[in-house]
């Protein structure tokens, strides 16, 4: 199975502009650095995830 990273379309076109990447994962939503594609990959529920923008979303 491929898996098909998303980045944000807010995060702009330079890549050398500090992102995240996502991607549905079977245990849930995956999380990773799009400067660093072969680096570690943060697994997340679609609640945990929701529950982590939501907050991130509240302190701006």
């Amino acid at each position: 199975m491929r898996t098909h990273w998303r980045k944000s379309t807010r995060s702009g076109s330079a890549t050398d502009e500090a992102c995240i990447e996502l991607a549905a994962l079977p245990g849930g939503v995956g999380v990773r650095d799009s400067k660093d594609p072969d680096g570690p990959v943060l697994v997340l529920t679609r609640a945990a995830l929701r529950t982590a923008v939501q907050s991130a979303a509240n302190t701006h």
